[in-house]
């Protein structure tokens, strides 16, 4: 696409960090939803994709077969996200598009997350924040805002992929002792990081802190349910980055009203963004983020990057890096 041959021409559903912008510009022709703080509409969305050859979107836009039936030149479709739930991927494949997602670049940054969350919550930070500029520190107390430790504690880590591994890496760091369930046993991995394999209902009930790595498929949906947290212990922890879907949310609110768990952290819900009047919001042992697990400056523009130049891959005729299963 260079030397004289014409830009295919591409639409991008986000403000993107400029250095993946800059690169799409080089070798295409970009129209783009310039807003940051906001979704493009779908009246919008429908109307620019009827044309294009390449679409680069994010986790936040639907991408079904209604989108993909509007653009019937459309070759690839990028995201700039591990996950792709939200592409209907049977109907890009029967059209024979191309999907690309950007895993990788975000496992480091997204267990910081899951483990700075994990802090979070067993310590009590947020309402110990919020306790200061309420007025309700009043004087010190022996048992005011203490919380829960993790040295030493044990963890449950659900689905051992990158993102899941690096969580047991850091838990090393605090001699917290790992345990781990995955639909497929890691055995080099149990070796190289020295973590055990439990079936899901042993590492419910023995872990101290549960955390989800697992992706959002018809296999994970609802994961963690009624039943499932009440395997827990009373002083459980539950951690949440992977995705909304994966955790019946009526099930934990009463689980965390009853006293059943403890507490929960949670950067990921079944509806995003998530209403203020959501019940889980309302709970002192709750905290929520709103979805920021690969929001580092740095994760955010390698992610532009790589759904960016596989954008350009495709388009050019060459395999790109990181194609989507079935596509």
């Amino acid at each position: 696409m260079t030397g004289g041959t014409e830009k295919k021409s591409i639409y991008i559903t986000r403000k993107i960090p400029q250095s993946g912008l800059s690169y799409l510009e080089d070798y295409c022709d970009c129209r783009l939803w310039d807003a940051e703080a906001e979704p493009v509409p779908r009246e919008v969305l429908l109307k620019e994709v009827a044309s294009v050859k390449g679409l680069y979107c994010m986790l936040s836009d639907r991408i079904d077969a209604e989108v993909i039936d509007a653009a019937p030149h459309l070759e690839v479709i990028s995201t700039m996200a591990v996950g792709y739930d939200h592409i209907d991927i049977a109907a890009a494949a029967r059209r024979g598009i191309t999907v690309t997602n950007t895993p990788g670049v975000l496992t480091e940054t997204t267990a910081d997350l899951a483990f700075a969350l994990m802090m979070a919550v067993s310590r009590r930070l947020i309402e110990a924040n919020r306790a200061i500029y309420q007025g309700g520190w009043k004087t010190w107390a022996p048992l005011f805002m203490a919380g829960r430790d993790i040295f030493g504690a044990s963890l449950g880590i659900i689905g051992l992929g990158r993102i899941g591994q690096a969580m047991a890496r850091r838990a090393r760091g605090f001699n917290m002792k790992v345990c781990y369930y995955s639909r497929t046993r890691r055995e080099e991995v149990e070796a190289a990081e020295g973590i055990v394999y439990l079936p899901l209902d042993e590492l419910l009930q023995y872990c101290d802190f549960i955390s989800l790595h697992v992706p959002a498929n018809e296999g994970t949906f609802q994961l963690i349910g009624i039943r499932e947290l009440n395997l827990m212990k009373p002083t459980a922890v539950l951690i949440n980055t992977a995705r909304g879907s994966v955790v019946d949310e009526e099930a934990l609110f009463a689980a965390l009203i009853s006293g059943q768990i403890h507490a929960a952290g949670l950067d990921v819900f079944a509806e995003e963004p998530i209403s203020l009047d959501h019940p889980l919001l309302a709970l002192p042992n709750v905290v929520a983020l709103p979805h920021i697990g690969s929001a580092s400056v740095e994760t955010r523009t390698k992610m532009a990057r790589i759904a960016a130049g596989d954008m350009v891959e495709v388009l050019a005729g060459r395999p790109p890096r990181f194609p989507v299963p079935g596509t």
